[in-house]
């Protein structure tokens, strides 16, 4: 898989934010089928960071209302990537 699309966006929560000051961790949304391998790998070529561990879930959609139809919103998977100390990506910096 393309390293472009292994990371579609960053996850910017409070939790996020915490993590990211408290215990530099960085919490990115991926692509399903990607692999904590491949996750590293993109994140360790586009950030130039080094990576030290990569825990991945997945989210399952909620329902929601609409009206009176019931529909559900996509699953996605969340990869929360724990950095070197003394490495930090800079989109993240001033948030």
């Amino acid at each position: 898989m393309d390293i472009y699309q292994v990371i579609k966006e960053p996850c910017i929560t409070e939790k996020a934010t915490l993590q990211k000051e408290g215990f530099n961790q960085v919490t990115f949304k991926v692509h399903k089928r990607a692999n904590k391998v491949e996750i590293r790998r993109a994140v360790e070529t586009l950030f130039k960071t080094k990576v030290l561990e990569v825990r991945t879930m997945n989210i399952r959609g909620k329902r929601r209302r609409m009206g009176r139809n019931v529909g559900k919103k996509s699953d996605w998977k969340k990869a929360i990537v724990r950095l070197a100390p003394g490495e930090n990506i800079e989109v993240f910096e001033g948030m």
